[in-house]
């Protein structure tokens, strides 16, 4: 059903695919937040990619431990234990890479948790949750690729129009509305990126 996930491809993929939008992370943090999250998101998953081989020698669970504890250590801010915290509990809720696409959806639902945890929030606050969690009902469906790439993109598009309560971005008020959140970007850049490794599986 699902092959051996190639970690080290995905790590590269997701780092790519942050260092090629880090003016459009920096941009729309510097409309509601501090303007920092495009670089720290991409010296966090620079650090990543550099311990990609080392990571990928690991088993799943641990794997994924490795790269939340590394975000956590090298992306500022609010993002890198939110991020941290999504991939460890990934990692301690599957020691073993998912061998059916429901395994998966409890993997990640576990990741999503401890983000909403980590956040005292959940979707509807203009956060990375607004991705996150359709993404992760998409899967807990039984949803494709394409239907995980469109929850993303439609998690990513309702951030536009909502009231930020939680972050920097919450000290805006309705200064806030019509903008899009940068975490929420930057977690469907992630998807994105993660969909076209298992694509091209």
């Amino acid at each position: 059903m699902m092959g051996e996930l190639p970690i080290r491809r995905l790590i590269e993929a997701c780092a790519a695919t942050v260092a090629a939008h880090v003016e459009e992370l920096t941009a729309l943090d510097q409309a509601i937040g501090d303007g920092d999250h495009g670089l720290n998101m991409q010296r966090g998953l620079k650090a990543v990619a550099e311990a990609a081989e080392e990571i990928a020698a690991l088993p799943f669970g641990k794997a994924l431990h490795k790269a939340g504890m590394t975000l956590v250590m090298k992306v500022g801010g609010a993002s890198g234990p939110l991020y941290g915290s999504l991939f460890m509990a990934m990692g301690k809720a599957g020691d073993e890479a998912p061998a059916a696409p429901a395994r998966l959806a409890e993997v990640f639902a576990a990741g999503v948790e401890a983000v909403k945890a980590r956040g005292k929030s959940d979707a509807g606050a203009k956060t990375m949750l607004d991705v996150l969690v359709p993404v992760q009902a998409a899967l807990a469906e039984g949803g494709d690729i394409a239907a995980v790439r469109a929850a993303a993109d439609g998690g990513l598009a309702a951030t536009g129009p909502l009231r930020a309560t939680k972050g920097r971005a919450a000290f805006l008020g309705e200064r806030s509305i019509g903008h899009l959140d940068p975490g929420a970007r930057s977690s469907a850049l992630l998807v994105h990126a993660v969909c076209d490794v298992l694509e091209e599986e």
